[in-house]
């Protein structure tokens, strides 16, 4: 046994600040728990660990290295434990038979999550395979889950964020704290080395208030129809205020004369959501060859990619445009509804947002009529802008004034 060197109620800040000794290594017992303390070695490393006895001798366990462990979080492992023990269970020997089983790696444990967990649970469970699968994976994907540690993640995310930047690193956080938290449900020995502070972004910074102005649209309209069907469905995205998903997912059948119905498994809202479509629109997808039962298909009919290499070829096309993402083109449909004379609360519901207050739970109304018209005012603003009138023509209405 190491020799002691005094009793504290130990913090974060006293375990970081107790000195190494000359040789071997020391340990400083907690006041709280009972034969819990810190251990620091000569080097300088520190490891919480737990003294008991059991079977008529004396064992020491340690339960994890400092900073990687708080104190917080190994005092209530240490209270966990000595209630295994009270109830005849050696930790030790527990310990050694998990490490006897094979160790499931963090690959092992995101597919396991995504074939269990996901389709049941998870909204959008294709964002959390393309990001396990592109950025989590191949960064951190062959460690043990037992031997993951927080500054794994770390790096991880430094690389994120380097090359896919915050928003996305912070994204990826999200979608492995809640694989890993769900495998601690089945595993005991499982401990997640996520912490709070770890996110790389914020709310207020993934908020972006990025809409196109008349020239931008003037400039990006004709580009969307020289891209393929990305381009096209960008057009309607902008008719319509939907998500990129909702319309390059558009199927034939969700369409029934000029409406539109996006089944809730692929709203985000979970909700089904119903949408006339203006002439516009629907001119741009009755002109779509019927190929197969996607409205804009990829390459063999297969669903589009997310955009990245047709999103980087209108952007060639349109450098004068300031950088943009495909959502400013929904925030810029709200944008324009408000400018047509679109009341609030119908632009809202165009854009399938849920209405607060009683009207969520007994207001069945799908304001077609109303949501027709906002959506035609929206086409007609459109064309406004794309097909300005020439510089001599003065509006009637003008003229009058």
């Amino acid at each position: 046994m190491a020799k002691v060197k005094r009793r504290t109620k130990l913090t974060d800040r006293i375990v970081r600040e107790l000195p190494p000794p000359a040789a071997g290594n020391v340990i400083t017992w907690d006041t709280e728990v009972k034969r819990f303390g810190a251990r620091v070695t000569a080097r300088g490393a520190r490891a919480f660990c737990l003294e008991y006895p059991f079977a008529g001798r004396e064992r020491l366990m340690t339960i994890g290295s400092f900073p990687e462990w708080t104190v917080a979080q190994a005092r209530q492992e240490a209270k966990k434990l000595r209630r295994d023990i009270d109830r005849g269970i050696d930790p030790l020997e527990e310990r050694e038979k998990a490490r006897a089983t094979p160790t499931k790696t963090v690959a092992e444990v995101l597919d396991l999550f995504m074939q269990r967990y996901a389709p049941k649970k998870l909204r959008r469970p294709d964002h959390y395979a393309a990001a396990f699968n592109r950025l989590v994976k191949p960064a951190i994907g062959k460690i043990g889950i037992y031997g993951l540690r927080r500054g794994h993640i770390v790096e991880m995310l430094d690389d994120i964020e380097d090359n896919s930047g915050a928003v996305m690193a912070t994204r990826a956080l999200s979608y492995v704290r809640s694989a890993l938290n769900w495998y601690a449900t089945r595993d005991d020995e499982v401990i997640v080395p996520i912490v709070r502070g770890m996110a790389r972004s914020s709310s207020s910074d993934r908020a972006r208030t990025r809409i196109h102005g008349d020239d931008e649209i003037r400039l990006l309209w004709p580009v969307f129809g020289q891209v393929g069907n990305f381009g096209l469905a960008c057009r309607v995205m902008l008719l319509t205020g939907c998500r990129r998903s909702e319309v390059t997912g558009m199927r034939r059948d969700e369409i029934a004369g000029d409406v539109w119905m996006i089944p809730a498994s692929r709203y985000k809202t979970g909700r089904d959501h119903v949408l006339p479509l203006s002439g516009a629109a629907r001119a741009i997808i009755d002109a779509q060859p019927q190929t197969g039962p996607l409205v804009f298909p990829g390459v063999g009919g297969a669903a589009l990619s997310r955009g990245g290499n047709h999103k980087a070829r209108i952007d060639r096309a349109a450098p004068r445009v300031a950088p943009w993402t495909v959502h400013d083109l929904r925030r810029t449909s709200r944008s324009l509804m408000s400018r047509a004379g679109v009341r609030p609360d119908i632009a809202e519901r165009v854009l399938g947002h849920v209405i607060q207050g009683v009207g969520r739970v007994y207001d069945r109304f799908e304001y077609l009529d109303a949501k027709r018209d906002a959506l035609e005012r929206l086409a007609a603003l459109i064309d406004g802008i794309i097909n300005p009138p020439p510089a001599n023509v003065v509006p009637l209405g003008r003229a009058r004034r």
